[in-house]
């Protein structure tokens, strides 16, 4: 209506990117997961939204509002009464205020939590929810296409948080979660350090995701970076290093509860070291136990999503490293093929390394028109996936390859040559 003045909290609804209904469901969903017996209806919400002043919040409702904008309730124009009211100054600041009243206060603050006195954009759950889904987002960019692309992504959302944390205003719940997300992208370029044979950058960004995990308290987020130093610490020939990462992992997933699908990622890494250093006893020991916990992992409530890509290929592929460090190419091979067979397409670039695993395998075994079939296959989609790990492993196989005397492996390395050519391979 024109000439009609917009509420305060209608300007945060909106620009959240809220209708009152999706608000209503929004605030359901976030005083879950605070713990909060607390609702709305778009009734409430309209009369919120229309009188002046508003009807006050009961305190529950308080709490999740604030949680949601990030701003203080009084800053949605409700009339607040004082020991409700969320403030951000030292305590130094005060003054005279009488313990009974400071009490109260402090109740308060313990709830709705702080809000930095900057002048900064306020940052809400909204915020948190837009930079959730692009960081999720990096799974499917690195399964698909590789870890080069989503490196460039990682680092657009790294700039974004760490501006954010030193720059906005948001409650401490708010802030937990941009270092909790901080963390994870720490995890991702952990990743992407060992994907690029960057071995040392990859440790490096272990150590900070383990440092900001351990301050946020998230065990399960210390698993998932632990599990790829086991993969870091392996490619630089440190076993010490992985063994104690696999040790610790099992700690924290002892402490936190973790269920079957945590404890299968946890031992397929406990497998890699024991496969890396040759203890083929221990590498059946821990296959058992992956075998065991994947039996289990219907029975779980809710994965993490760094363990979600966990399976039964995962299982197979491990038994396959282990035949092969055995000597034992032919008994790897119908595991890689399970592998293969099994392993979701989406997953395109989990998928072309699994290939050139099994070719490379085939090949020492001695199957060379096999190898060379799956090769062409991991070819057709070479060009979309940029990943240097997979490239190096399609350059040992170019070498190998080069190295039968038969038309077909000929044939195989000279397509090799065409579809790579301009790259590093």
């Amino acid at each position: 209506m024109a000439g009609k003045t917009i509420s305060r909290l209608v300007r945060l609804r909106q620009t959240a990117g809220y209708t009152q209904e999706s608000f209503v469901a929004a605030f359901a969903q976030e005083a879950e997961r605070l713990g909060l017996d607390a609702s709305v209806s778009v009734r409430q919400l309209r009369r919120w939204e229309r009188e002046k002043p508003p009807p006050l919040p009961h305190p529950s409702q308080q709490i999740v509002l604030e949680a949601m904008f990030g701003v203080p309730l009084a800053e949605m124009e409700f009339n607040v009464p004082h020991h409700r009211v969320t403030v951000a100054a030292p305590m130094s600041d005060a003054g005279d205020v009488k313990r009974r009243t400071f009490v109260a206060d402090t109740g308060a603050l313990t709830a709705a939590a702080l809000v930095p006195s900057r002048p900064g954009p306020r940052l809400g759950t909204a915020d948190l929810g837009r930079l959730r889904a692009r960081l999720d987002g990096l799974y499917q960019t690195d399964h698909t296409t590789g870890s080069v692309p989503a490196m460039t992504q990682a680092r657009c959302i790294e700039d974004e948080i760490t501006h954010a944390l030193g720059t906005a205003a948001y409650t401490s719940r708010v802030g937990r979660e941009l270092q909790t997300m901080l963390a994870e992208l720490h995890g991702h370029r952990a990743w992407y350090g060992y994907d690029g044979g960057r071995v040392d950058e990859g440790r490096a960004s272990c150590m900070e995701a383990l440092a900001a995990a351990q301050l946020v308290d998230n065990p399960l987020l210390q698993i998932s970076v632990l599990e790829t130093l086991v993969l870091l610490a392996v490619k630089a020939d440190r076993a010490w290093e992985a063994a104690s990462a696999v040790e610790n992992a099992y700690r924290l997933a002892t402490r936190a509860g973790a269920g079957p699908t945590v404890h299968l990622v946890i031992a397929l890494r406990d497998a890699n070291v024991a496969t890396h250093t040759g203890d083929l006893s221990g590498a059946r020991r821990a296959l058992s136990r992956a075998v065991s916990h994947q039996g289990r992992i219907h029975a779980d409530a809710e994965v993490p999503r760094w363990a979600q890509f966990v399976g039964p290929f995962e299982v197979d592929y491990a038994t396959a490293d282990m035949y092969v460090r055995a000597e034992q190419p032919k008994r790897a091979v119908p595991f890689l093929r399970a592998a293969v067979r099994d392993i979701d397409g989406d997953l395109a670039r989990n998928s072309a390394s699994y290939r050139v695993k099994l070719a490379s395998v085939l090949l020492a075994a001695g199957e060379v028109d096999e190898a060379c079939a799956e090769m062409s296959a991991v070819l057709d989609v070479y060009s979309g996936i940029s990943s240097p790990r997979l490239a190096g492993k399609v350059r040992d196989f170019r070498h190998a390859v080069a190295r039968i005397d038969s038309g077909t492996a000929r044939d195989c390395a000279a397509r090799i040559r065409e579809t790579v050519r301009g790259t590093a391979v």
